[in-house]
C-alpha cells in the first residue's frame, strides 16, 4: 500500500492499492459513515422524447460515497464499498458501489482516525516491501500449494496421487512429483517457498526439484512437520526455529495466540471474554489486546480500544479467516495478555 496524500488536520488519507493483501487492510480501514472518493464508472442517464430516460453509456467519473457497507471475499480481487453519492457530477442521493483491486486509489475522510487504524496502515505499507511466501505441503500421496496472504493461507492447489507404496517403483513416484511440479510452476512466482511436512518425502521432492527446475530452489525452505496441509503450516509457524517467517502478520498473530492459550492452560497472565478484559484494561493490566478483525470492525470494539491507546496497551487485531482467529473466536473473540495478575482477580 502506498500513501500518496495524508492530511490529518481534515481526516483524510489518500491510499494507493499495490498488492491484493492491500484490499484485506482496507477492509480493516473503511468503516461505516466513513466518506470515500475514488474514480468508478457509472452510467449516464440521458434525456429523451420517451416517458422513461433511455440508459446512457458507462463513463468513468469520481464519486464520494457515504459508507454503508463494506465487503471482502477472501477468492476474490476486488473490495466493494457500498453506500449513497454525496460528491460527484450526478445521482446525488442513489446508492453506488466502488470496485477497489490493485491499482486503484482512494481518499478515505474519517472524523477521527483511530492508533490502530494508522497503525494498519504504516504495516501495510511495510508488507509491500515483503517477498512473497509460498508453501508446499508434501505428504507420500498428497500435495498441497497455499499462499501466505495478511488475512490467512489461501489454499491455490492440491495434487493427490494414487497408487504410490512399497510395491511400487521409482516411476509411479517420479509421476507423482512431476504433477507436484507443474502445479508449483503455476503457482509459485517469487519470494520464499517453503517445502514442509512429514516423513522423507519432502527430502526427496527437493532434491529431485534442484535437479528438474533449480530456479525453483533458489530461496526455497525445508521444515519438517508431524502433519502436512494447514495442520503442517501452523505447526511450522509456531516454531521459535523458523526465523523465515518473522515480520509475517499470520505468524505474529500464529504467537500472540499461542501464547495467550499458553497462560490461559497454566491460568497465568492472560484474560478473555469483553467484559473481563474491559475491567483489566481499565485497571492498566493490560500488556496486549487481541481482538478479532470482525469485532473491531463491528464497531463493538471501539471502547476497548480507545482504552487500549490510553493505557499503553498493545493491539494484535487477529484475521478471522485463519486457524489463529478461529481459536480466539472460541473463546469469545477478545482476549488479552497481562502485565501482571491483580490480586484477587
Amino acid at each position: 500500500m502506498k500513501v500518496v496524500f495524508r492530511d490529518l488536520r481534515n481526516g483524510e488519507i489518500k491510499l494507493r492499492v499495490e498488492t491484493e493483501d492491500d484490499l484485506w487492510h482496507l477492509y480493516n480501514i473503511v468503516r461505516p459513515d466513513d466518506l470515500v472518493f475514488a474514480l468508478t464508472q457509472r452510467r449516464e442517464e440521458k434525456a429523451s422524447d420517451k416517458i422513461r430516460a433511455e440508459r446512457g453509456e458507462k463513463r468513468t467519473m469520481r464519486l464520494g460515497i457515504r459508507v454503508e457497507k463494506v465487503e471482502f471475499h477472501e477468492f476474490t480481487d476486488r473490495l466493494r464499498i457500498l453506500g449513497v453519492i454525496e460528491h460527484g457530477p450526478q445521482d446525488i442521493g442513489k446508492y453506488h458501489t466502488l470496485n477497489i483491486g490493485v491499482g486503484s486509489e482512494l481518499s478515505i475522510i474519517k472524523e477521527r482516525w483511530g492508533r490502530g487504524e494508522l497503525s494498519r496502515i504504516d504495516e501495510a505499507e511495510k508488507s509491500t516491501e515483503r517477498p512473497l511466501m509460498t508453501f508446499l505441503t508434501m505428504e507420500d500421496n498428497e500435495a498441497e500449494i497455499f499462499v501466505l496472504r495478511e488475512y490467512g493461507m489461501k489454499r491455490i492447489a492440491t495434487v493427490s496421487f494414487s497408487g504410490l507404496g512399497k510395491q511400487y517403483g521409482s516411476s509411479k513416484k517420479e509421476d507423482y512429483f512431476n504433477e507436484v511440479w507443474k502445479a508449483l510452476k503455476e503457482s509459485y512466482k517469487d519470494g520464499v517457498l517453503m517445502i514442509i511436512g512429514p516423513g522423507f518425502t519432502k527430502e526427496e521432492f527437493a532434491a529431485w526439484l534442484r535437479e528438474k527446475d533449480p530456479s525453483l530452489m533458489r530461496n526455497a525452505h525445508i521444515y519438517g512437520a508431524a502433519h502436512g496441509g494447514g495442520a503442517g503450516i501452523n505447526e511450522v509457524m509456531k516454531k521459535a526455529g523458523a526465523e523465515v517467517l518473522d515480520g509475517f502478520t499470520l505468524t505474529k498473530e500464529t504467537q500472540d495466540v499461542e501464547r495467550l492459550f499458553t497462560e490461559i492452560s497454566k491460568n497465568g497472565a492472560a484474560a478473555y471474554g469483553k467484559e473481563d478484559v474491559k475491567e483489566f484494561l481499565k485497571m492498566g493490566a493490560v500488556e496486549k489486546l487481541l481482538i478479532l478483525s470482525k469485532i473491531m470492525r463491528s464497531g463493538e470494539g471501539e471502547e476497548l480500544l480507545r482504552l487500549a491507546e490510553e493505557t499503553g496497551a498493545s493491539v494484535s487485531v487477529i484475521s478471522e479467516y485463519g486457524e489463529p482467529g478461529k481459536r480466539l473466536e472460541s473463546i469469545g473473540g477478545v482476549a488479552a495478555i497481562l502485565r501482571y495478575v491483580p490480586r484477587n482477580s
